[in-house]
């Protein structure tokens, strides 16, 4: 049974593949491996750390607990497909204004993170924290921020960054 490869198609980054994969593949794996998308990382490989963040259809997903073959026909956004003609997406300046990144590694998997749990607030999403649970947005405070993004393990410890990065962009973005 092993070794009969499936055949998917993936729009990833605005492009579409259509593939022959092993069916144990993960999205991690072929993003990297077969596709030649270097940003999301292979950290823990456990869903553990968050390097791997994806938006699967919108969504945040650690890209390697996803095998490929139950994403046949799935639109897949990683980092490098968030930039646009007019540019880098607002969360990506907003990284780099406020240096919230050291040794990068993590970075794509923040970035992807912060995107996707931004649209979540938006919908009105609850954490945790969220005072409000019945609020149409949820306004985005450090904790909220903290605690939407903890499944983003930073290893150099560039939260101090990264939380304002975010909020800035956040509310940049409310605001266009």
């Amino acid at each position: 049974m092993w070794g009969m490869d499936v055949e998917i198609t993936l729009n990833a980054d605005g492009r579409v593949h259509r593939l022959d994969i092993d069916p144990r593949t993960t999205l991690l794996d072929l993003l990297r491996e077969c596709i030649g998308i270097w940003s999301p990382k292979k950290g823990c490989d456990h869903g553990q750390c968050g390097a791997c963040t994806i938006l699967l259809d919108g969504k945040r997903v650690n890209s390697c607990l996803a095998l490929a073959v139950a994403h046949d026909g799935a639109e897949i956004i990683t980092a490098e497909g968030l930039t646009s003609d007019s540019g880098l997406h607002p969360i990506q300046r907003s990284f780099i204004e406020h240096d919230a990144f050291q040794c990068g590694y993590c970075t794509p998997g923040q970035i992807v993170s912060a995107v996707g749990m931004l649209d979540e607030a938006r919908a009105g999403w609850p954490s945790y924290v969220t005072s409000d649970v019945g609020a149409v947005e949820t306004r985005l405070t450090d904790e909220e921020i903290r605690e939407r993004m903890s499944g983003n393990l930073c290893r150099c410890g560039a939260y101090a960054n990264i939380v304002p990065a975010i909020r800035e962009a956040a509310d940049g973005v409310r605001h266009r």
